[in-house]
């Protein structure tokens, strides 16, 4: 039955479902994990590497996390090739603000803006969605650190904790036992985030080279954007207490 109404995104089914949408939702189900937490004094993105290769060149850049402007980050679980038209458009969009108004564009709006464009391309003929999720973390003076999700449909809401790509049911039920609803530190978010990582990802042995892993936090009242290389990461790891033995051995 699907089949007569799966071919073009401006077709509803009988059931008033769109199938392209569904179809761009569940190739992001297959994709590694990536999650978002929010705590009182920052925020921490961390996500799942496929492509782990000490060949990769780790200075050009990483598979799952992008800095948006001075003020946002993000994480994101889909196709790839989809996530880099985005952010350059929501880049582009954010420097143009910057210019205009001399000020960095508020996150929610942000947001909306690339969501916008996101629904576009579920209602018009001869367009696909775009396969990939997004998790934006930001702070404005508005309304300090914030933490958002969107799916291809261009549907968004803020969230305190949440996850995107595969494994998001275990992930979410870690996160809703663990995550204080007082409010957390950046240091306790940062130790959860990688606990989550460990007990979803799908391999056997945990190790820096297969995680990125991303924070802001305020620095003498100014945002301080980090972005963890290996030797942070495997730091992070051993606080844990969940470096893999071999890791260890080298």
């Amino acid at each position: 039955m699907s089949r007569r109404y799966d071919a073009r995104t401006t077709i509803f089914s009988p059931e008033g479902r769109l199938y392209q949408v569904e179809y761009a939702m569940e190739a992001i189900s297959h994709a590694s994990t990536a999650l978002g937490i929010l705590a009182k004094d920052g925020l921490v993105i961390a996500a799942e590497k496929k492509v782990a290769s000490k060949l990769l060149d780790e200075t050009k850049g990483g598979e799952k996390i992008y800095i948006i402007n001075d003020n946002m980050i993000c994480g994101v679980a889909g196709i790839t090739s989809d996530a880099n038209i985005l952010i350059n458009y929501v880049q582009t969009a954010a420097q143009q603000y910057l210019y205009t108004y001399n000020e960095d564009m508020p996150c929610e709006q942000l947001v909306q803006k690339l969501c916008d464009l996101k629904q576009g391309y579920t209602q018009y003929g001869g367009l696909r969605p775009f396969g990939v999720s997004f998790i934006y973390g930001g702070w404005d003076e508005h309304f300090g650190f914030q933490l958002y999700h969107s799916d291809p449909s261009g549907n968004y809401s803020g969230w305190k904790a949440t996850c995107i790509g595969a494994n998001t049911a275990s992930a979410q039920g870690i996160l809703r036992q663990e995550y204080k609803e007082e409010g957390m530190t950046l240091t306790e978010a940062k130790n959860l985030a990688i606990k989550v990582l460990s007990k979803t990802m799908d391999t056997t042995s945990l190790g820096s080279d297969k995680i990125e892993f991303a924070t802001l936090e305020l620095v003498d009242g100014r945002i301080a954007r980090r972005v963890f290389n290996q030797a942070e990461i495997e730091g992070l790891l051993k606080e844990n207490n969940l470096l893999n033995k071999t890791e260890e051995a080298k």
